[in-house]
């Protein structure tokens, strides 16, 4: 089998046993790999708790990683989410992915709760469990530094540990499986870390062809201005957006009740880069290397982290807002949800936090100690023990990234829409409404943006299994990346062929979603959206949304699905109708 292993490694930390079985061929040519083979594997178990020991933790990586294929070394970490309750897939990339490949599988599948904290250490020939008691309590630094003989290194830190919702688990290289609580699923299964390490390649179809597709793709990438002009993400970072967010008055400003921050200069990407003398850092083997890191080697913020932590909250002092970051990737936990509960939790008592108080909150965070133990629990569940429930910034428990929904309305939609809750990157709107590519599209209009957000839903789905990363969009496409699957895997695929994939992924996350009891209830903004204006100025104008366009929008984006004005399905087995 080209391009895949064709095999999965099943861990019952219950009994300490595991052995590896064969993935039916049909499921990888039509699930791929990541993301859609996550949410395959998951068909039995979606309904589970998210803390049942029964309930997967599944490491999936797709049939590029292993090659030379640019932006592959990535996997999708896939579950079900302690935060909102949904069937739940975050990606990351870096030298985990790249290894796990090398231990001769596609996917690692976790159930069970061990006795007792434990570490797996996974290689070719060897599957062991051992203790993890050292380690526990220890934060991310320190875990990695204690294993990284083991090869690469996947753990949380004191926030899975004690059960955050929002806590990540984080790779050796400062990558991030950063959003849902995935962490906090780990630490409730005992596991501090996983360390894979392997050197076995997968094969090449065609290698001619291979190299072909590869060319291109670097060709396109390096026409692209998005990526490698002046402005670009490799030369920035994703802090390229503060100014750009802030022009287009959208930046979520004071828990969303403002859309512009007067000081977001103070952290934007040149600030950045000049404060700290950023460097390239990225993905292994990646060219497009976005991620930028200090003089002394440790990963910077990146957009959502200095939005949230500065305009969010109201903080200014682009030292503040690195130090929180810091700390989230040492404790291990998503920096978007911790600084919009912050943020929810400054409203609601009528002062944000200072940035003199955001270190400590953070640590209690982790801890579930004072304040933290409330904060914990996200935005959602906080603002309704608190008696405000309106002012959780968040669609199905998942706190808004920092885009503003009022000056974009496809991000609007597509918030909504989102099988995983209020993410931006499942149909990223923001590609065509603000950075005008591939064609732009009128930001404050709901016109044609239900088809467009369907087309783009099922594209990024395509492209989480593949596995790819979505900067590569802003230069290569869905036909080049089909090509180098061809040549890998030996099969023909297509660019649509890559798109129904990418429906099928999608619709079996909804119907899952939906027999969890979510319905057309749950795809819907916070109040504030539709009642309060944001920031106008410099001759742009942000007005509430229109709540009739927008039901009307929701309602032919479920039309376009097949699904009912419930936005479930009507009748019918539908798992029973997918491979």
């Amino acid at each position: 089998m080209n391009g895949w292993h064709g095999k999965i490694l099943k861990v019952d930390l219950t009994t300490g046993d595991s052995h590896v079985e064969e993935i039916p061929r049909q499921l990888l040519e039509e699930y791929l790999g990541g993301r859609g083979l996550g949410v395959r594997l998951m068909r039995d178990y979606y309904q589970l708790d998210p803390f049942d020991p029964a309930l997967p933790l599944i490491f999936a990586v797709g049939p590029l990683c292993g090659t030379p294929s640019p932006t592959s070394a990535r996997l999708s970490v896939v579950s079900r989410s302690p935060l909102t309750g949904t069937i739940y897939d975050c990606s990351a990339g870096g030298r985990f992915a790249w290894r796990l490949k090398a231990t001769g599988v596609d996917a690692l599948f976790i159930t069970g709760k061990s006795p007792a904290p434990v570490i797996l250490t996974i290689t070719p020939d060897r599957v062991e469990i051992t203790s993890a008691a050292p380690l526990w309590g220890c934060d991310i630094p320190t875990t990695v530094a204690a294993l990284k003989e083991r090869g690469s290194v996947a753990a949380i830190g004191p926030a899975g540990e004690n059960g955050v919702l929002f806590a990540n688990i984080m790779m050796g290289e400062g990558n991030s499986v950063g959003r849902g609580g995935l962490g906090a699923v780990m630490g409730s299964k005992n596991l501090k870390a996983v360390t894979v390490n392997g050197d076995l390649k997968p094969t090449i179809a065609d290698p001619a062809l291979f190299e072909k597709a590869r060319q291109d793709v670097m060709r396109l990438f390096k026409a692209s201005p998005v990526i490698f002009g002046p402005l670009g993400i490799s030369e920035f970072g994703t802090p390229v957006l503060v100014d750009l967010m802030a022009q287009r008055r959208m930046a979520p400003t004071e828990n969303f009740r403002k859309t512009w921050f007067e000081h977001s200069a103070n952290y934007s990407a040149p600030t950045i880069k000049d404060a700290c003398g950023a460097k390239k850092d990225g993905c292994y083997g990646c060219p497009i290397q976005c991620k930028k890191s200090s003089k002394n080697g440790k990963p910077l913020p990146e957009y959502e982290t200095v939005s949230h932590f500065g305009a969010l909250n109201n903080v200014t002092a682009l030292h503040a807002i690195i130090t929180a970051n810091d700390l989230c990737n040492e404790l291990g936990m998503d920096t978007i949800t911790a600084a919009a509960s912050l943020s929810a939790w400054g409203e609601i008592r009528g002062a944000f936090p200072t940035a003199g108080e955001i270190p400590g909150l953070l640590n209690d965070i982790a801890l579930c100690r004072g304040d933290g133990k409330l904060l914990s629990l996200g935005s959602c569940r906080l603002s309704e023990e608190l008696g405000h429930p309106e002012l959780s910034m968040s669609v199905k428990s998942l706190e808004l990234p920092a885009y503003d929904p009022r000056g974009a309305y496809g991000m609007a939609l597509a918030y909504c829409t989102s099988n995983r809750g209020g993410c931006h990157l499942r149909a990223y709107p923001i590609s065509h409404e603000i950075l005008r590519k591939p064609v732009p599209t009128d930001r404050f209009s709901f016109s044609g943006k239900a088809r467009i957000i369907s087309i783009a839903e099922d594209t990024n789905a395509a492209v989480d299994s593949l596995i790819a990363c979505k900067f590569a969009f802003f230069g290569a496409s869905l036909e080049e990346y089909a090509e180098l699957l061809t040549a890998v895997t030996g099969i023909q695929y297509s660019p649509q062929r890559l798109k129904e994939i990418g429906r099928r992924i999608v619709l079996t996350e909804r119907f899952y979603n939906c027999v969890n009891g979510f319905t057309r209830t749950d795809d819907m903004l916070p109040e504030r959206f539709f009642t309060e204006s944001g920031s106008s100025g410099d001759g742009i104008d942000v007005h509430p949304l229109d709540r009739v366009r927008f039901e009307e929008e929701l309602g032919k984006y479920y039309r376009i699905r097949g699904l009912n004005g419930n936005g479930c399905f009507d009748a019918g087995d539908f798992l029973n109708k997918q491979p």
